[in-house]
C-alpha cells in the first residue's frame, strides 16, 4: 500500500527537521576538539584546518558507498563547484574555531541573501519586493554583527563567516545548474576534493590521535552525510522553500549546542544577537511559503 502525497509530505518534514538537528550539532563537534571537555580531546591542540580536513574527508568516505558508476559524469561547472566548496569548508571551520558558533553559522547562512544579489544584477532572474525587503532586513543584521566584531578586535573572523555565506552561495547555484547529475557524485566530489585541496596545508601538522580521528569519523559521518542523505530524499515530498524554512532550526540550535559544551567562549554579544536576529528574520520573511504542499512532480 503507497502512502497518500499528504503522509509523504509530512514524513518528509520530520526527516528534514532531523537532518536539521544533525547539521547544528557541528559547533558542538567543533569544540570538543578545540576546547577542555571530558573527552580529553583538546590535546594536542588541533588547527582549524585539521578539523576541517577530517570533517569532509570522513564525510565523502561515507557516502562512496552509495555511488553507481552511472552516476559519475565531469563538466567544467563540477570544478567551479567543488573550489567553492572547500573554500567554503575551510573558511566555515576557521570562523567557527576561532570565534564563535553563533557568528560563522549565522553568516553562513547568509548565502541567500547573496543569491539575491546574484540573480538581481548578474544572472537576468527575478528578484522581487519580497526578496529585497529579506535583502535590506539581512543587511542590517549584517552590519550589526560587523561592527561587533570590530568592537571585539574579531573582524578578520567575521570576515571568514561572511566569504563561508559568499562561497555556499556560490555551491547552492552551482549545484542549481548541475541538477540533471547526481546528487551523491556532486557530494562525494565535493567533499573529497575539499579534502585534498587542504592536505598540503595540514601535511606537516602530524596526525590527530586516535581518538580524535574517531571523534572526526562522528563528525563527518553524522553531522554531515546522513543529513545529506535525508535532506536528498525528502526534498522529492517537500519543496525547496519550504526545506529552507524547516532548515533554520540549524542556526537557532547551533549556537545552543555550541554554548552548552563551551559556554566561556560561546556567549553571545549584544551585536551578535541584534544582527542574529535580523539574519534570521529575513530568512523567515524570504522562504516562509503561502501554503504547505507537497512538491509537485514537475517543480525543479
Amino acid at each position: 500500500m503507497t502512502d497518500s502525497p499528504t503522509a509523504q509530505a509530512t514524513r518528509a518534514r520530520l526527516v528534514i527537521v532531523l537532518a536539521a538537528l544533525l547539521w547544528s550539532t557541528s559547533g558542538a563537534f567543533t569544540n570538543v576538539l578545540r576546547e577542555p571537555t571530558v573527552l580529553g580531546l583538546h590535546e594536542p591542540a588541533l588547527h582549524p584546518l585539521q578539523i576541517a580536513t577530517g570533517r569532509v574527508l570522513f564525510a565523502g568516505l561515507a557516502l562512496v558507498p552509495l555511488l553507481r558508476w552511472r552516476d559519475v559524469s565531469f563538466s567544467p561547472l563540477l570544478a567551479g563547484t567543488a573550489i567553492s566548496f572547500a573554500l567554503m569548508n575551510a573558511s566555515f571551520i576557521t570562523a567557527m574555531a576561532l570565534g564563535t558558533a553563533a557568528s560563522a553559522i549565522l553568516l553562513q547562512n547568509t548565502a541567500p541573501l547573496w543569491l539575491y544579489l546574484a540573480a538581481r544584477f548578474g544572472l537576468g532572474g527575478t528578484a522581487g519586493q519580497r526578496g529585497a525587503i529579506a535583502m535590506g532586513i539581512g543587511m542590517l543584521g549584517i552590519a550589526c554583527i560587523v561592527y561587533g566584531g570590530w568592537q571585539e578586535g574579531q573582524l578578520a573572523i567575521v570576515a571568514l563567516g561572511l566569504f563561508s555565506g559568499f562561497t555556499y552561495a556560490l555551491i547552492l547555484l552551482g549545484l542549481r545548474l548541475q541538477r540533471d547529475a547526481s546528487a551523491v557524485w556532486l557530494t562525494v566530489v565535493n567533499h573529497l576534493f575539499a579534502a585534498l585541496a587542504l592536505l598540503p596545508f595540514v601535511w606537516s601538522m602530524g596526525l590527530p590521535t586516535s581518538g580524535q580521528i574517531a571523534w572526526l569519523f562522528v563528525f563527518g559521518a553524522c553531522q554531515l552525510g546522513l543529513p545529506y542523505l535525508l535532506m536528498a530524499r525528502s526534498l522529492k515530498h517537500v519543496s525547496p522553500q519550504e526545506a529552507s524554512l524547516l532548515t533554520l532550526l540549524e542556526p537557532l540550535l547551533n549556537p545552543l549546542w555550541a554554548y552548552l559544551i563551551a559556554p566561556q567562549k560561546e556567549t553571545p554579544t549584544v551585536y551578535l544577537l541584534l544582527g542574529g536576529s535580523c539574519i534570521l528574520l529575513a530568512l523567515v520573511y524570504r522562504y516562509w511559503p503561502a501554503r504547505l504542499e507537497p512538491a509537485s512532480t514537475g517543480e525543479p
